[in-house]
């Protein structure tokens, strides 16, 4: 494992770009002319046009879609209340449901990147019972996420009741990457001192490849059976002297005379 194959997996650059342009147009358009309507349909449009530009280059369909789908909660949010900074609450609400998943799952005994990242370092779920030391790991990342979410939370639910929606447009962008990397580069030094995964997909190949030639040898071993029973029926016939024929029996009360 890479940093950057790490990198990539939660999304890498064009992740970090999808998820901080949509809030970046919408509080730029909204700081110079204060209009809702306009700021949302602009991020929403921006919002579209990448997941449009991920299912044209056929990334995954879970890339393509999230960013829309939570731009546009934020979107009908807002417009439902009147209120722009509500364009950012249900993102808010969405860090500290995942804040809180995270640490819940790691008390729970089932982190959740492990989860996460179980399937794309092909071991699923074999950290849980045969991989110890990666299982720590992967709790202390996830602790590590979770502490770094809940602190991004404790800086923007306050701004929320208090700041304008220009500040909290801002401070909600600015605080987009950096606990981001964080977190990532945190996760990064918890696996890489971690042993080094169980790749289960090769051992299923293995399995189904044992599987297989055991199949074919006793395939063999059931037609050489036959062919021997056949080779030593013959041999049978070959080595068995034909039986002699008997001579008729004479006809019982002896001879008859004619008159």
């Amino acid at each position: 494992m890479t940093e950057a194959a790490l990198f990539e997996a939660f999304g890498g650059v064009r992740g970090m770009v999808e998820t901080v342009v949509p809030g970046l147009l919408f509080v730029s358009i909204f700081t110079v002319n204060k209009d809702l309507k306009s700021s949302a349909i602009a991020a929403l449009a921006v919002s579209l046009v990448l997941g449009v530009a991920r299912l044209v280059r056929r990334d995954t369909v879970k890339h393509a879609f999230s960013g829309v789908f939570g731009v546009a909660f934020g979107v009908v949010f807002a417009m439902m209340t009147g209120n722009a900074k509500d364009f950012y609450l249900p993102g808010m609400l969405y860090t500290l449901g995942l804040a809180l998943t995270y640490i819940l799952t790691t008390v729970a005994g089932v982190p959740l990147l492990g989860l996460i990242l179980g399937p794309v370092f092909k071991e699923n779920l074999s950290w849980r019972t045969r991989n110890p030391g990666r299982k720590k790991a992967y709790a202390k990342s996830s602790w590590a996420w979770g502490l770094i979410l809940l602190a991004k939370c404790a800086i923007l639910f306050p701004l929320y009741w208090w700041a304008d929606t220009t500040q909290l447009g801002w401070i909600l962008i600015a605080l987009k990457i950096p606990p981001f990397l964080l977190a990532v580069w945190l996760t990064y030094v918890f696996l890489a001192k971690a042993p080094a995964p169980i790749d289960v997909f090769a051992e299923m190949e293995a399995e189904e490849a044992r599987k297989e030639e055991a199949e074919a040898r006793r395939q063999r071993e059931s037609e050489e059976a036959v062919l021997q029973g056949a080779a030593d029926d013959l041999l049978r016939d070959l080595a068995t002297p034909p039986a002699e024929e008997e001579p008729p029996a004479a006809p019982r009360g002896g001879p008859r005379h004619r008159r």
